[in-house]
């Protein structure tokens, strides 16, 4: 038996639309993280990027668990001495919803070349609406994600 390996033109891409809403961050994150790597098809191959295109909406209404929202920060460096900049889950989600959406799912993608190309089929939109209509996104259903009450 010969080991299969998906070829560049092989390769089928869909359009996954997921709303947000009610849903916990870091669930829904592994989810779209998992879609945009290609894992969920049977012709997934780690050095190749294989995964499907998704547009999450409603970032803007994304939860966190517990207090997490007051007690994880969110850091970034300007690279100068003394630029490290810090502040709460709240106030990023405050400040801007759908980067703090986008940096959860790109921190569970690889840390290289491959990585950085899976990221750009990721989409993120603080409210209802999105531009990408014309490619007539299907739902993606992310189970155990829904917050109960």
């Amino acid at each position: 038996m010969k080991t299969y390996s998906p070829k560049a033109s092989e390769i089928q891409r869909d359009w996954f639309v997921v709303d947000a809403a009610g849903m916990t961050l870091g669930r829904m994150a592994t989810e779209v993280a998992r879609v945009l790597r290609g894992k969920h098809k049977p012709t997934f191959a780690p050095h190749m990027d294989t995964g499907d295109h998704v547009i999450v909406i409603n970032a803007d209404k994304v939860v966190l668990t517990s207090n997490k929202a007051d007690r994880k920060m969110v850091h970034r460096h300007s690279g100068y001495p003394g630029g490290l900049r810090s502040e709460t889950y709240a106030e990023k989600m405050n400040r801007k919803p759908a980067d703090a959406v986008r940096q959860s799912i790109v921190g569970m993608l690889p840390k290289n070349r491959l990585g950085r190309q899976q990221a750009t089929k990721l989409k993120v939109y603080a409210g209802e609406s999105h531009p990408h209509s014309a490619q007539k996104p299907q739902p993606l259903e992310i189970a155990g994600a829904r917050r109960e009450s």
